[in-house]
């Protein structure tokens, strides 16, 4: 793990963060809330960081399925208005340059730095207890691997993705739940080799926020039965939020603003 470059991101507003919402259907009630909380964004001047895992699969900047269409859609009218940082996870890896351009997304390194104190990442990069899963990450993440399978069709992608999937639940089933929490070690490593004491993360579906005496770390939810959000104040902690999907997002914000002393 080397140094990690910094996020391009504006610092001169409040972050709102969001990730692991494996959305699959563009009419449900998750990717609703997204829709919501993409227009909070844009209307307060919020910059809004998707840190992985925001689809279940993404099989390419070309799929052509209704979620991919409304998916990048909705991040082209979002960057119209404000900052958007999109970061791969382990589900929606295959994010690329045409998926950038398209919609004036930025590609989010994993992981970066953002305003020269804390670390973004999905979080499965520390999961280095896990050692078939690192295999398959390096591999997926591989530019060989990845031109291979873009080569082929679109069909031919998402039956392949599909095997992955039934091939990952099967995995995991037979793991130990600690085995795929990430590694205090490799978190406290990545953290001093870049001079930070904060670092903000998704992936394990473990919300929470863990304090030590020589950092802290806020770990997102996954969006199942509930929103999870972290809000990032200019100058300040991160703070994780989480909702129902019935909630409105602006009354949500109305309060947080008054709580965090924050606004667009």
């Amino acid at each position: 793990m080397t140094a990690v470059p910094d996020s391009a991101l504006p610092s001169d507003r409040p972050l709102l963060c969001v990730s692991d919402l494996h959305l699959e259907d563009p009419n449900s009630s998750h990717f609703q809330t997204l829709v919501q909380i993409a227009a909070l964004a844009a209307g307060e001047q919020l910059t809004l960081a998707l840190l992985g895992d925001i689809v279940e699969v993404w099989v390419g900047d070309d799929d052509d399925a209704p979620l991919a269409h409304a998916l990048k859609s909705l991040l082209a009218e979002t960057a119209r208005h404000t900052s958007v940082g999109l970061m791969c996870g382990n589900r929606d890896f295959l994010y690329g340059r045409q998926l950038s351009e398209e919609t004036g997304a930025t590609l989010l390194p994993d992981p970066c730095s953002y305003d020269g104190r804390l670390l973004l990442t999905h979080g499965d990069r520390y999961c280095t207890d896990d050692a078939s899963y690192q295999q398959m990450r390096t591999l997926f993440h591989s530019q060989a691997w990845q031109e291979d399978v873009l080569g082929r069709s679109l069909d031919e992608r998402r039956a392949l993705a599909a095997g992955l999937r039934a091939q990952s639940r099967s995995a995991n089933a037979l793991k130990a739940a600690n085995i795929m929490d990430v590694n205090a070690h490799a978190v406290l490593e990545d953290l001093q080799r870049n001079n930070r004491t904060m670092v903000l993360h998704g992936h394990t579906h473990r919300p929470a926020h863990h304090r030590t005496p020589t950092h802290e770390r806020w770990v997102l939810g996954d969006w199942g039965q509930t929103c999870w959000v972290c809000v990032v104040p200019v100058g300040a902690a991160p703070a994780l939020f989480c909702l129902p999907f019935a909630r409105s997002i602006d009354r949500w914000w109305t309060a947080v603003k008054a709580q965090l002393a924050v606004g667009g």
